[in-house]
């Protein structure tokens, strides 16, 4: 496989046996995804509609030629051209990785779009077309996914089952021109530790990743941090993100509801919102008093991480 995945499927990998579903796996960090969850053994079923970056069109080329370097590298592979945020095609997408072979194990949460726009400039269509794939697009599979998995375990057959969604440092900390895609990460993150503290009694872990690598959005949005070296590690390359992924998707993951930060070599554990410390008059708040009192909260706060292009 190129690009720095393996040349053939390895024999025995940390995902041997495993079936994994991958939605936006036609190209940039779902491709890397699955080429990296076939190396280590899996059963992919490739989803991708090939649409633009904004979302329009479709093309299934993308998706068929991973399915093809899988194949040709010994792999299983499929491909799904579903819309994940519709109801009904994420239910075909979820039956077809169970009728086609024999189960479902991860999902991993990678479709995406972006409508960059300042907010006085931004449309609600704009707003929408975003929700729609991040968020909706997330819940549709994932949905469907516990739907067999909570059966498989109330019919004594619990799976080790990994959900794996997709936030972004836009999504944990902001972004400008970005209001959109931020709720919409922001959103994926929250969901993620609600789901992690729901399923836990169903075998079902979930986490998820904020990565910074090189794809479509973040060629264009931060063209010359993501530019690939001439020579040296390219640590904005998404195959770099893909061993986190993998490992969250395998049954060796032993954490549920964390969000891990990933770019190149690096991984680190996000630290999400935090109780602050705390005033207690014991009464009634005045509002003349409350400007001196958030003064003495903020002094003693940590500073909060800066929304990116701010």
């Amino acid at each position: 496989m190129p690009d720095g995945a393996s040349d053939t499927v390895r024999s025995m990998g940390i995902c041997d046996g495993r079936v994994v579903v991958i939605t936006g796996a036609g190209r940039g960090l779902g491709r890397a995804h699955a080429l990296a969850f076939a190396a280590e053994g899996a059963a992919v079923v490739v989803n991708d509609v090939g649409a633009s970056l904004t979302g329009e069109g479709a093309d299934r080329g993308p998706a068929q030629e991973v399915v093809a370097e899988i194949e040709a590298a010994g792999g299983r592979a499929v491909v799904n051209g579903d819309d994940v945020s519709d109801w009904e095609g994420a239910g075909r997408m979820i039956r077809q990785a169970i009728e086609t072979f024999g189960g479902l194990d991860t999902v991993v949460c990678n479709a995406g779009i972006v409508r960059d726009r300042m907010i006085v400039n931004m449309s609600v269509d704009e707003w929408d077309a975003v929700m729609k794939v991040h968020l909706r697009g997330m819940f549709c599979p994932v949905r469907h996914a516990i739907d067999y998995w909570r059966a498989e375990s109330k019919a004594g057959k619990q799976r080790e089952a990994r959900i794996v969604t997709t936030s972004s440092g836009a999504g944990l900390f902001g972004s400008i021109s970005q209001g959109n895609y931020s709720a919409a990460k922001a959103g994926i993150a929250a969901f993620t530790i609600v789901a992690a503290a729901e399923l836990g009694r169903y075998g079902i872990k979930a986490n998820g990743i904020a990565p910074s690598a090189r794809s479509r959005m973040t060629e264009e949005a931060f063209a010359e941090m993501m530019a690939k070296p001439e020579s040296g590690f390219d640590a904005m390359a998404p195959e770099n993100v893909s061993p986190v992924v993998v490992w969250l998707g395998s049954a060796h993951c032993d954490v549920t509801g964390r969000m891990f930060e990933t770019q190149g070599g690096q991984l680190s554990v996000a630290d999400g919102w935090q109780h602050g410390a705390i005033f207690d008059k014991g009464a009634k708040l005045d509002p003349a008093e409350v400007g001196p009192i958030v003064t003495d909260l903020i002094r003693e706060a940590p500073q909060p991480t800066p929304v990116y292009g701010a």
